[in-house]
């Protein structure tokens, strides 16, 4: 399955993600609370847990979040090491956001990058309903 995903995916690297939000792309920690608490955050990013990412982003779904309004949307996803990611992102593929991808490595990589981290209780993350907050 895991082969399946990725090869439908252009996965990007932390530093290309870390671009890509300047450009309109949300990234989207699906990571549990335990692990966010544990290892730290990305600011700026959206959490929202697994088990609710394809009817939070689905521009179809009543429970969308407000911004995910149609389906041009830029997800990258992330998780901690780049497995769920990818079966995620690609949940999100056949949803018809073609644009979804994960992050290579997932946050290990991102935080061996040097890319920006926080403790959860500097609340730099929006948390999604239905997601547990780290702090």
């Amino acid at each position: 399955m895991l082969a399946s995903a990725r090869s439908r995916l252009s996965r990007v690297t932390p530093e290309q993600a870390f671009a890509e939000l300047d450009a309109g792309a949300v990234l989207i920690d699906i990571r549990p609370a335990g692990q966010r608490a544990a290892d730290g955050e990305v600011p700026g990013s959206v959490v929202i847990e697994r088990n609710h990412l394809e009817w939070r982003l689905d521009p179809e779904s009543g429970a969308r979040l407000p911004w995910a309004k149609d389906y041009d949307l830029r997800p990258i996803v992330i998780c901690q090491e780049g497995y769920t990611s990818s079966l995620a992102a690609a949940a999100l593929q056949d949803l018809g956001l073609a644009k979804a991808t994960d992050v290579d490595g997932g946050f290990r990589a991102w935080r061996a990058a040097g890319l920006p981290t926080a403790r959860p209780a500097e609340k730099t993350v929006e948390i999604a309903p239905g997601a547990s907050s780290a702090w």
